[in-house]
């Protein structure tokens, strides 16, 4: 699995954080969300789905 962002799409909620906080972080000097891990393990993959499905401004992606 990767992970992917939109930096441009970013616009700092968050919510990708709350879901899957091993693979997310935030630049807080930017607002835009960090990618802690750009292919996590599938053990993390429920998190990362949701962190995904429930981005508010759909900057994050997945691919297998």
């Amino acid at each position: 699995m990767k992970v992917a962002a939109d930096l441009d799409l970013c616009q700092g909620h968050q919510m990708c954080q709350f879901e899957a906080p091993d693979v997310f972080g935030l630049d807080e000097a930017e607002d835009k969300v960090v990618l802690l891990d750009a292919t996590p393990p599938e053990e993390l993959r429920e998190q990362v789905v949701r962190a995904v499905k429930y981005c508010p401004a759909m900057a994050l992606s997945m691919e297998d």
